[in-house]
């Protein structure tokens, strides 16, 4: 019988204690950490019960873990452990509070101090309050962090525009404030203002506790990852203003109206069709420049990326009342369309994506001229117009730079969409016989 070497035996029990000494103290932390978070979300959750502050989770990291094909691989992964959607492993769990359900409650902070959490508040101006004649309105609270035992709970400030959506502000560090009082940059709120449609709420019980989460949890997650707001730049358009006087006429002030009336209605049509589009050309100038439409432009102008493109959007159109005035080029190549609606044109220009530009056509009826007006490659950001949700190019600048150069600032009344974009390019002619299909004007 061969001997047993002693050594190694020692040396393999050695190896297999500490791995399991590993593994315990693995466990262990990992098991301490879940119940510290679960108590911070539990003291926080409570004191907002106690307080009636009807707050909701907008965490994303639980709410994905809630979504239905995660939560039945989730159930399998963790139905041994006590706190499987609060706890997500992160040191941030975040809220979302109506404003308007919110009043300086001293017995609420107090409360929280008294429970152990520390605060840190985030205050901006209110820009509901900010018009062309004064920006000085109000702060308001915008972020609040809770933190406790080092978790992170985040209370962000939705308040109601007058666009009949919501918004939170940036979260933003003034000078004087602790830059370690949280991981920032995990944060999920506050890189951006951000804009969301009001989510209705379902009460539920996660975790043995109370609840409130988004009834429809995709759609609120989809609109999460897409949220960044831009807020119309008042102290520049005021400036503009001031060397170029809004013009006040009654015809102005009803293709204002108009106009409105236009984009809501393009509004509505395109989100039954599930399309987004963007505010293009003279009306994203107007938005940038002036926070208002250029009234001598006498059209809307709105951008589609045709790969969004259905072929049921003239039939959406007609059936909302618009008239179709004109159909140019092909899904393929240079497609545009122009309606008609109580005398405003609404011109579509569907953009293709080529590299890193990204463009979209023009055809001279008479002559069969094809025209391309190359933009940089850009994202799409909400914005607000008219008291209307609209999306804007995120990259504003750069795009009515490329579209009307340097001097975009200065306005022009004269022009000419062949020559003068500084973005446009000659680009063939349709062929006679295609005509009848690709020029069709009504």
């Amino acid at each position: 019988m061969p001997r047993v070497n002693r050594t190694a035996v020692l040396s393999l029990l050695i190896v297999s204690s500490s791995v399991f000494l590993l593994f315990q103290l693995y466990y262990y932390r990992k098991y301490v950490s879940k119940r510290l978070e679960h108590q911070t979300v539990k003291n926080f959750l409570a004191l907002a019960q106690r307080f009636r502050l009807p707050v909701f989770l907008v965490d994303t990291a639980a709410l994905t873990l809630l979504s239905q094909d995660a939560l039945r691989q989730h159930d399998w992964l963790v139905r041994e452990l006590h706190c499987s959607f609060l706890c997500t492993g992160r040191p941030i769990t975040s809220f979302a509070l109506h404003a308007n359900q919110w009043k300086y409650n001293s017995g609420f902070l107090l409360a929280a101090e008294q429970k152990g959490f520390e605060l840190l508040e985030f205050r901006g101006e209110d820009p509901r309050l900010a018009s062309l004649d004064t920006l000085s309105g109000e702060e308001i609270p915008l972020h609040f962090l809770f933190r406790l035992h080092g978790y992170i709970i985040q209370v962000v400030f939705l308040y109601e525009r007058s666009g009949n959506y919501l918004w939170h502000g940036a979260l933003r560090l003034r000078g004087n404030m602790n830059r370690n009082f949280a991981p920032f940059k995990q944060l999920d709120y506050g890189r951006d203002a951000g804009v969301y449609d009001r989510p209705d709420l379902v009460l539920t019980v996660l975790d043995g506790l109370d609840v409130r989460v988004p009834r429809n949890i995709s759609r609120f997650l989809s609109e999460q990852r897409h949220a960044r707001f831009l807020e119309c730049r008042y102290r520049d358009a005021r400036n503009f203003l001031q060397l170029y006087p809004e013009d006040s006429s009654p015809a102005a002030v009803d293709f204002r109206r108009k106009v409105k009336s236009l984009l809501h209605l393009a509004t509505q049509t395109l989100a039954r069709l599930n399309i987004p589009f963007w505010l293009s050309s003279g009306t994203c100038l107007g938005w940038f420049r002036q926070c208002s439409i250029i009234s001598y432009s006498r059209d809307v102008d709105i951008g589609i990326f045709v790969v969004d493109f259905r072929s049921d959007i003239i039939t959406a159109f007609t059936e909302a009342g618009l008239t179709l005035k004109h159909k140019f080029g092909k899904v393929e190549d240079s497609l545009e369309l122009s309606f008609l609606n109580d005398d405003v044109k609404l011109d579509i220009f569907f953009f293709y994506e080529e590299g890193d530009i990204v463009w979209n056509g023009g055809t001279q009826a008479k002559s069969g001229r094809k025209f391309k007006y190359i933009f940089p490659r850009f994202s799409l950001c909400w914005a607000e117009l008219l008291e209307l949700k609209v999306r804007v190019p995120c990259e504003t600048l750069d795009y009515l730079m490329a579209n009307y150069g340097a001097s975009w600032s200065v306005p022009v009344r004269t022009w000419d969409w062949k020559s003068s974009p500084s973005n446009v390019q000659e680009n063939g002619v349709w062929p006679l016989a295609e005509w009848a299909e690709l020029i069709q004007v009504y």
